[in-house]
């Protein structure tokens, strides 16, 4: 396998925890973005970068957007994770928003992750309230995916992280090593 490193944002802890089961599951250096040095970076063959969605953006993905011409030749995947279950049209409008031009051929995967209000910031969790308040006016029936999965979880825990949402990734990380 060539060498490789997990670049990750997490504001929660479900990206973080995605990235150290993506380093267990690859033997792959795991950085914090932030942390990141990209003359570091560039030592490495494949570069996969996690961060989670909010308000349709995925945290540290502005590093790959930044960086695209000197990561150039370089392998390239991004992993996401949100609170909703995977839904086929949200995923396509994320490519869509994200992954133009240079960035297209970039592979995107989803995880999904989890959702705690009590560690929400007070920012976060009045801006969910907020989204749940105007959801709850809807019939339910006409609920998106999304919808009924920000319904559901409420004010509780949840706590939908599960390795095997990197089994694609990993194919992905191993499809061309001999």
């Amino acid at each position: 396998m060539r060498k490789g490193i997990i670049l990750y944002q997490s504001k929660y802890g479900a990206t973080k925890k995605y990235a150290y089961w993506l380093q267990e599951m690859t033997g792959f250096e795991c950085v914090e973005t932030k942390k990141a040095e990209l003359k570091d970076i560039l030592k490495y063959d494949i570069i996969i970068l996690g961060g989670g969605v909010y308000a349709s953006g995925i945290l540290g993905f502005s590093f790959i957007k930044k960086n695209i011409d000197v990561l150039k030749g370089k392998r390239l995947a991004v992993f996401c994770v949100g609170a909703s279950p995977y839904d086929e049209a949200a995923y396509n409008q994320m490519r869509e928003m994200h992954f133009k031009d240079k960035l297209q051929e970039i592979p995107l995967f989803y995880c999904r992750g989890a959702w705690d209000m009590e560690k929400m910031s007070f920012a976060d969790r009045t801006l969910c309230k907020m989204l749940q308040k105007s959801v709850s006016k809807k019939n339910p029936a006409t609920y998106e995916p999304w919808q009924k999965a920000l319904m559901c979880a409420g004010e509780g825990k949840c706590d939908w992280t599960e390795k095997g949402y990197l089994d694609a990734l990993v194919k992905y990380i191993k499809e061309d090593d001999v």
